[in-house]
């Protein structure tokens, strides 16, 4: 159990456990046409290289001849050549020419589906992608504009890290918000799930009384989480709202790296661009604000929730969601198999262990 005397998790904030999904691994523009890069996500070494149709593939990193590793080769139109003896792989790892024997042997590296979107290179962790990419739900089929924001390490599990922007009593603890924070909940599918704020108030405050009218119901704010390790929050008045994503990967010891992509709609001509620029420079200033004053909890948190609130319902929730979701292993990627054979032979309707924990929460005073 990672969470030893508090709530029984399999999965979240294990420090040898990540969800089988799309996970960021490097910058888009960072990998030119013909290059390769080496790449260590969640534990596993990697190859990947754009090759000269401008497809890019990530395959494991050491040569089957000697053990070489295949960033120090070079790409060869839509394969890869080891520096070491020239052996060259196709995009599926398949080995299809060896200089020294003139002929094929059956060699082959694994492979891993890779695609692009909002900047960044993502890579699914298994055999075939069995969901999306994350996206903002509000912008799911629009083009768009992006920054990079900040890059960063936390000395927490990124799980725990994200249940940051769900946590609705810290809203008043730490940011002074002048509201009670009540979520709704709603399930995309067994790999999304969003947090979106129901409340509207805080008259007696001046700030609330300042943007209240660009509301027509309630204040804006959801949150979309991905494979438990991203995150993207819509927040913002009625005309203009802003977006931010936060893309986590585990790091060694249960710590993540991650980094932020602020995002807006793409909008036409020079003026357009220019918009976008300060609209993508004020959506920074506003993950800013969010983020001053607690990250440091991050660096120093030994998280366990040993006694849950009726405030902590959200975060419950989010912890049953990363529960009903396949776990790999840090390193290897293998499938946690004894939560495998749950997560075929009961469906998406898995009840975890810790529903009890929810129930005794929606029950508190």
């Amino acid at each position: 159990m990672s969470s030893k005397a508090g709530m029984p998790t399999e999965t979240f904030n294990h420090p040898d456990r990540f969800i089988q999904g799309w996970h960021w691994a490097l910058r888009s523009r960072d990998l030119k046409v013909g290059q390769v890069k080496p790449a260590k996500l969640l534990g596993r070494e990697l190859a990947i290289y754009r090759n000269q149709d401008g497809q890019v593939v990530a395959l494991d990193a050491y040569c089957p001849h000697m053990g070489a590793h295949l960033a120090e080769g070079k790409v060869d139109g839509t394969g890869i050549r080891c520096f070491f003896h020239n052996w060259k792989f196709d995009s599926q790892g398949h080995c299809v020419d060896v200089p020294c024997l003139g002929k094929v042997i059956p060699a082959k590296l694994s492979s891993w589906p890779t695609a692009e979107h909002y900047g960044l290179i993502w890579v699914w962790t298994g055999e075939t992608p069995q969901q999306s990419l994350p996206f903002v739900p509000e912008l799911e089929h629009t083009d768009c504009d992006v920054m990079f924001g900040s890059h960063f390490f936390k000395n927490c599990h990124p799980n725990v890290l994200l249940i940051n922007a769900i946590d609705a009593q810290h809203f008043n603890t730490v940011h002074n918000f002048p509201i009670q924070i009540v979520f709704r909940t709603e399930t995309l599918h067994r790999n999304a799930i969003t947090f979106s704020n129901t409340t509207r108030g805080g008259n007696e405050s001046w700030l609330m009384r300042l943007i209240l009218p660009f509301y027509k119901n309630e204040g804006t704010y959801s949150m979309c989480y991905w494979y438990g390790s991203t995150g993207t929050v819509t927040l913002g008045p009625d005309f203009l709202h802003f977006y931010i994503m936060f893309t986590l990967r585990l790091l060694e010891g249960g710590k993540t790296e991650g980094q932020t992509v602020l995002i807006t709609k793409k909008r036409r001509g020079f003026l357009g661009w220019v918009l976008n620029l300060l609209i993508l420079f004020i959506t920074q200033l506003v993950g800013n604000y969010f983020a001053k004053g607690d990250t440091q909890i991050f660096q120093t948190i030994k998280f366990n929730l040993k006694t849950p609130t009726k405030a902590d319902h959200s975060i419950v929730e989010f912890m049953q969601h990363v529960e009903q979701q396949q776990p790999l292993t840090w390193g290897t990627w293998e499938p946690i198999l004894e939560l495998a054979k749950v997560a075929v032979t009961e469906g998406p309707e898995v009840e975890p262990k810790i529903e009890f924990e929810a129930e005794r929460i929606r029950e508190a005073v």
